[in-house]
């Protein structure tokens, strides 16, 4: 039997070159088409998406986008999210070939014309789908029809991240392309800032589209729909998972709570909501109801002979992961026992609940850009 020599650092070469066969052309955009291709040694279709602008003169420039893309689809393994399989990277002669997941069927409204039943299913998959680019730090920016696809057997399938950007650091959230947008832009485009607030607000406006095209009265989230539509972000719902959370709080609304159970909750919100004065705009909530529990009971065991928690730095950083501004005194040891003693009786539908219950006191709060100017009387975290 052969051993690798290899040494670390050493160039591994596969010899064998790969054939496909070409089947047909599927289209092109600004900087590149797209061909359907066949691979008969394991029988399946892929999609190559070959590097090819327009424009010549910026040839160089759109490279750098187009690696971008091909780095960004690479971080990404999700049900409703396309696949990338593998690339080909020329930058010596400013060539590339993205191999990727062939996604049969049709785009979204195609298929909901066909089918407008399974509307608020798509709408479900749909917003998992965005969730999960949110949780991964990843802007789409380009949320239309054609790219929001279904496949044959119904699976949702988001396509297409040549805008897309990795977010950061508070300042990425700039708006630094202009689209020809199908819907009216949110108010926020007129402060120069796009963010995962304006991803929530256009997969809204594109089912609200899509809605009113169907004339359907089918639809199960309408309230929650409107909320994401609101122009004013201050007005909308902050974030995918807070979609997410409010579907689940529909979707389980036959759970029940005892007495001490809501008690223990509110006195929680409450205290937390007048404890942070306001949220940076990057920031987003921790969304694991089992470990934010198990942090702050190892927290309250250093405080609990206390009647106000020293220093509630510790508790805000369990629930909010990125800057703001808070009180250092005032939150109740009694509160946050009551939350902890909570959070242990629920399971993980019914944290969900409450988490999500939580972050809605908290998407009221102000929100403000790192660049802002801030009262000296808050202490920054």
């Amino acid at each position: 039997m052969a051993h690798i020599t290899a040494k670390q650092g050493d160039i591994i070469q596969f010899l064998r070159k790969r054939d496909y066969k070409f089947v047909r052309a599927l289209g092109r955009g600004g900087c590149g088409e797209t061909v359907l291709l066949y691979d008969e040694y394991i029988d399946q279709h892929f999609v190559c998406k070959k590097y090819a602008p327009f424009s010549e003169a910026h040839r160089q420039q759109l490279f750098a986008g187009f690696v971008k893309e091909v780095k960004l689809l690479h971080q990404l393994h999700h049900r409703n999210v396309v696949r990338v399989f593998n690339y080909y990277l020329y930058p010596e002669t400013l060539r590339g070939y993205l191999l990727m997941e062939y996604v049969g069927g049709m785009d979204i409204q195609g298929y909901l014309s066909k089918y407008p039943e399974k509307l608020n299913d798509l709408f479900l998959q749909t917003i998992a789908g965005f969730s999960y680019l949110e949780k991964t730090g990843i802007l789409h920016r380009d949320i239309r029809p054609g790219n929001v696809m279904v496949c044959d057997d119904g699976t949702v399938k988001i396509i297409d991240l040549g805008f897309g950007k990795k977010v950061r650091v508070s300042n990425d959230f700039a708006k630094s392309i202009s689209l020809n947008w199908l819907y009216e832009p949110p108010a926020e485009f007129g402060e120069g800032r796009y963010d995962f607030k304006s991803e929530v607000y256009f997969v809204g406006k594109l089912f609200e589209t899509l809605i009113r095209d169907l004339q359907s009265g089918q639809f199960k989230y309408t309230s929650i729909l409107a909320r994401m539509c609101q122009r004013n972000p201050s007005a909308r719902l902050a974030s995918f998972f807070e979609v997410e959370q409010r579907v689940g709080t529909n979707h389980f609304a036959e759970i029940d709570f005892v007495e001490w159970e809501t008690l223990a909750h509110r006195n929680f919100a409450e205290a937390i909501a007048a404890q942070i004065t306001r949220v940076e705009a990057g920031a987003k909530y921790n969304v694991d109801a089992r470990k934010i529990g198990s942090r702050l009971n190892d927290l309250y065991l250093t405080f609990m002979l206390e009647k106000e928690v020293p220093d509630c730095t510790l508790v805000l950083r369990s629930l909010v992961e990125g800057e703001f501004y808070y009180r250092k005194q005032g939150l109740s040891v009694d509160c946050v026992k009551g939350f902890v003693q909570l959070l242990r009786s629920c399971g993980e539908e019914k944290g969900r609940v409450v988490l999500s219950n939580l972050y809605t006191r908290l998407d009221v709060l102000p929100r403000y850009n790192k660049e802002a100017e801030l009262p000296d009387d808050d202490i920054p975290f």
